[in-house]
């Protein structure tokens, strides 16, 4: 019997239900037929798994190279498979068998079946990362199994059935399916033949009685009609320009780094039924800020391992999606373990800031800290944003002849550089320190004991996570820690540092940008510097600012900003715009983890890619981009109301703030605000 050959699924799928109409069996081949592959070489899931079982033997004191275990497991299955090859047709090889004695011969008197469980069920998850399956076919099973007819998956595969029923459940198959056939199980394989017959006599089959759907002309279509069995073969030229795509981008990627991050996009990229109908807000999230934060996350994981740090605090609210993006990608980029605890910390700028005084009392660099903002003018700002009462300051400020409104800023007009030096001096007063310690005490045991509660002071090193920009969080956060005998070494991990003040970094008070690091001269990672409002917009939490620390008899209270005004109602109307951007960077992050694990990369291989990145989508991003992506409305808790003077900080309009049509028809535009920016990194 003849078999037919179908270009489309459409097409086969049509045709499938006329010839299904009398027969009792259909039978599908697994692999490129009812599943896609994202992968163009399906050897290719193997490679993780190598890496997986070096990290598995570090645990154990073995010492293996993952591509010393990758060329061992290739012999012993080749062995195997020249064996099975003495006794029968095919040259089969069963997993279990090949993969129980390589971990024997790598782990020697270490291993045991817990071992081959945890490999397999990493192998298992790799291949199903890997694996999309076709909704008409999955469609047209239902269908099938619905009007009665049973339904065999055939597969030549060194995955026996019990394996691969797990991959079908992935599918959520397992239900329609009444049998799962592997070569690995009789060492009978369609590509010779012998799985038919063999088959059809264990199930009282008749050949006419058969249909089978598969991909190869030979094995599920030659073989099957020799056998009596009616066969339709589906050869899908858009799924061969597909692979053909991806692996020019992974071989590519071999000497050139950039299509590393090209080929991980394309392996990221959604497929067959994980396709449908999106916002643009949402692609954004999926494929720009998504991988973005992945790498950064990644890189995070990576350094919290080598410096032995043992707890993860992701910060502020924009370490609320970064915790997130953790719990769905870090387990399977780092599936052997060996990972630091994590938490949500609730922090904000406003809740540290005045805790930061209980000990060292107000510092000149901090009390500048507050005058960054243009919209603080005087002392009553300070006092606002380090949680102090102005009225209890008047004596001391008399005693410099200053006032609680008199103006300490340049940006705003009445700007008198005595007064900025007799505030200066007023900071040297102990008699002031005394008072700023003293209305700080409270809010700063109650952060302690908060603090004491998440396990900030049961751990040598730990790991401050946050957006960035200044690292003013991770200062006021270690200052307030400092004094304690039980503080920890604190790592500031940022997204970016943009690093404007200088920081007080020390043995046990460290900052590191990720990204971006202002003290390494990165021009096109600096474009951060374009669109710092929208990345913390993405990734805001949803509850809003913390304002501080509130003691009481239990212990402490959490006091959160009230959002009943116009700037809390602008907030939460910002916060239902990002919506599906932020489900875009969440979705990513299982789709990221899969695919940087099979492709081994980490940050360095992606750092070309990620230049490419900033400098296309932040420094010359076009017109609709910015429409959408632009943030609506951004709260900065450290900025006042006042307004500065006309003529301050004027100069050219940032790419960013710019209106549409100066956006679509100003060619030189982004030009010049490029150069712009390259002239500002080059002076600093």
């Amino acid at each position: 019997m003849d078999f037919t050959t179908y270009y489309s699924l459409a097409s086969m799928v049509k045709a499938g239900r006329r010839k299904a109409s009398d027969k009792d069996v259909i039978s599908f081949d697994l692999f490129d037929t009812l599943f896609i592959r994202r992968i163009h070489n399906p050897d290719l899931v193997k490679l993780p798994v190598a890496r997986y079982i070096t990290e598995l033997a570090e645990q154990h004191d073995r010492h293996w190279h993952w591509r010393k275990v990758q060329q061992l497991r290739d012999d012993i299955e080749r062995r195997h498979r020249a064996e099975t090859g003495t006794k029968f047709i095919d040259h089969e090889a069963c997993y279990p068998l090949f993969m129980h004695e390589l971990l024997e011969e790598i782990f020697q008197n270490s291993y045991d079946e817990v071992l081959l469980e945890k490999v397999t069920d990493y192998e298992l998850a790799m291949e199903n990362s890997m694996l999309v399956p076709r909704r008409m076919l999955v469609d047209w099973i239902k269908e099938l199994a619905g009007a009665g007819k049973k339904i065999f998956i055939i597969s030549d595969m060194y995955l026996p059935s019990t394996h691969l029923r797990q991959v079908i459940k992935y599918a959520g198959l397992g239900e329609w399916i009444d049998e799962v056939i592997s070569s690995a199980d009789s060492f009978l394989a369609k590509a010779s033949g012998k799985a038919y017959p063999m088959i059809a006599e264990k199930y009282s089959v008749l050949p006419s009685a058969w249909l089978h759907v598969g991909d190869n002309p030979i094995s599920d279509g030659l073989r099957a009609g020799e056998n009596g069995i009616e066969a339709m073969i589906i050869h899908d030229p858009r799924e061969d320009q597909r692979k053909s795509i991806v692996k020019r981008y992974y071989n590519y990627g071999v000497n050139e780094p950039f299509w590393r991050g090209r080929i991980l996009q394309q392996l990221m990229a959604p497929l067959e039924s994980e396709n449908g109908k999106n916002s643009v807000l949402y692609s954004e999230g999926y494929n720009f800020l998504g991988p973005l934060i992945g790498v950064f996350i990644q890189q995070v994981a990576r350094f919290c391992r080598e410096k032995k740090i043992t707890k993860v605090f992701f910060l502020s609210r924009e370490g609320w999606t970064f915790k997130r993006y953790w719990e769905k990608a870090v387990p399977h980029l780092f599936p052997a373990g060996d990972l630091p605890e994590i938490d949500y910390l609730y922090v904000s700028r406003m809740a540290l800031a005045g805790a930061s005084c209980a000990y060292q009392g107000l510092t000149k660099i901090n009390a500048g800290i507050a005058f960054l903002p243009t919209g603080n003018r005087d002392f009553r700002d300070v006092c606002r944003i380090f949680s102090l009462r102005p009225e209890a300051f008047t004596s001391h400020l008399a005693k410099f002849n200053l006032k609680a409104d008199t103006c300490l800023s340049p940006a705003h007009e009445g700007y008198d550089p005595e007064s900025r030096k007799n505030f200066d001096e007023l900071l040297e007063d102990a008699s002031f320190q005394e008072e700023v310690k003293r209305q700080t005490q409270e809010p700063s045991l109650a952060m302690q004991r908060y603090f004491a509660q998440a396990g900030m002071f049961d751990h040598k090193n730990v790991a401050l996570v946050d957006i960035g920009w200044l690292g003013t969080i991770q200062r006021f956060l270690f200052e307030a820690i400092a004094h304690r005998p039980d503080c920890p070494t604190c790592f500031g991990l940022l997204f970016g540092a943009t690093r404007g003040i200088s920081y007080p970094e020390s043995e046990k008070n460290i900052l590191k940008g990720i990204m971006y690091d202002r003290n390494c001269f990165d021009l096109a990672a600096s474009t951060l510097f374009y669109a710092q409002d929208i990345f913390e917009e993405a990734c805001r939490a949803p509850h809003p600012t913390l304002n501080g620390y509130k003691l009481t008899e239990e212990g402490f209270e959490l006091t959160f900003r009230q959002t009943d005004d116009a700037i809390g109602q602008a907030e939460l109307e910002q916060d239902g715009y990002f919506v599906p951007l932020q489900q875009g960077i969440i979705d990513s992050a299982e789709r990221f983890a899969a695919a940087a694990a099979f492709l081994g990369y980490h940050f360095d291989d992606w750092k070309p890619w990620i230049n490419y990145l900033f400098v296309s989508k932040l420094a010359f991003p076009r017109a609709k981009e910015v429409a959408k992506i632009r943030h609506r409305h951004h709260l900065d808790d450290f900025h006042g109301s006042k307004n500065p003077r006309s003529n301050f900080g004027k100069g050219l309009v940032p790419l960013w703030s710019q209106p549409q049509p100066q956006l679509k028809f100003n060619p030189f535009l982004r030009m010049r605000c490029f150069f712009s920016h390259l002239r500002r990194r080059i002076n600093e």
